[in-house]
């Protein structure tokens, strides 16, 4: 058995009592890493400077999902969004708008491990039309950060539409807690631009993966974690919940035009893809989720942080009973 396979088969209870010993058990491996974060953020805790993030979503706005499906990723957005509503509904002039993408891997756009480019700028310009005083766009990636903007073709797309591009910095990360949280507890969050921006959209690829069995709009945030964050990859259902919890975004986007199908979330072969010409846009992001569920055909039942984030109350798995659009380019 593969050493991450024998990680990954540590149950909850134990992992949690090791996080919990950290402090005190300095010769383990989650300990160890444990120590390192308190060490990274000692002086930079956002419990003590009072900083919450906030919630980003449209108050008083039942739940919306729509689907499109087209070829064309900056097309089929402009639509989904128009069946939103409007980009008018989500963005107002004068704010700050954070786009959250997955540019966790130094991968080529072709490899749909990330995301794309086209899309990225698409949603920019939307918001800088919408009359946004500020786009950012950001991750924290697992390789090399500037490497990774720079292979995945995000940088150049996002500054040519008109955004800043946040690489992650030390400065940028503080101790977090999640209200309610078992895991994100004083944890290194990449919290600065969140706290900086009046709206968060998330821009996800639909992908495969290994430890969660897909990688969609809610483990997008797992980009917001700092430190050796590896150690939830124990209780990976779980931290995707609460990075639910953590984060209620004004709008999320899910990009099945190219979805990765196996041997996610790097891929690394054309093999791995196939082409499903379907774009997803909501406010539920569970919602949004389970519909790419449907997509990838797995079975919800597979996918238990979709469960335990509508246990939450943080949506519906029932994407039918929002009655979505689905509509043709």
């Amino acid at each position: 058995m593969k050493k991450e396979d024998t990680a990954e088969a540590i149950d909850r209870r134990a992992f949690l009592i090791r996080v919990a010993k950290a402090g005190a058990c300095a010769a383990a491996t989650g300990a160890g890493a444990w120590l390192l974060h308190k060490e990274e953020v000692r002086t930079h805790t956002a419990e003590d400077a009072g900083a919450a993030i906030p919630d980003y979503s449209l108050t008083g706005r039942k739940p919306a999902l729509v689907v499109v499906r087209g070829a064309s990723r900056e097309r089929t957005l402009q639509r989904a969004v128009s069946g939103l509503g409007g980009i008018e509904t989500f963005v107002s002039p004068g704010d700050r708008v954070l786009i959250k993408v997955n540019a966790a891997f130094a991968s080529p756009p072709s490899l749909s491990a990330t995301s794309h480019p086209d899309l990225v700028a698409a949603a920019v310009r939307m918001c800088r039309k919408a009359g946004a005083a500020s786009v950012s766009v950001t991750d924290n990636p697992i390789n090399d950060p500037a490497s990774c903007f720079a292979l995945t073709g995000i940088e150049a797309a996002a500054r040519s539409a008109g955004a800043e591009v946040i690489l992650p910095r030390e400065k940028s990360f503080a101790a977090y807690t999640v209200p309610g949280a078992t895991l994100i507890r004083r944890w290194p969050v990449l919290i600065e631009p969140l706290l900086a921006a009046d709206k968060v959209i998330g821009l996800a690829p639909l992908k495969d993966h290994h430890r969660s069995g897909a990688s969609m709009t809610l483990k997008n945030w797992y980009g917001l974690l700092g430190g050796r964050r590896n150690i939830f990859h124990q209780d990976v259902h779980t931290v995707i919940k609460e990075l639910a919890m953590m984060i209620r975004p004004t709008l999320v986007v899910l990009d099945a035009t190219t979805a990765m199908v196996s041997n996610g979330p790097t891929g690394g072969s054309l093999s791995d893809l196939k082409r499903l010409d379907t774009l997803i846009a909501g406010t539920d992001p569970v919602a949004v989720d389970a519909y790419g569920a449907h997509l990838l055909e797995r079975p919800i039942a597979e996918l238990a942080f979709i469960a335990l984030a509508e246990q939450a109350g943080l949506g519906t798995a029932d994407w039918r009973s929002l009655h979505p659009d689905v509509m043709d380019l």
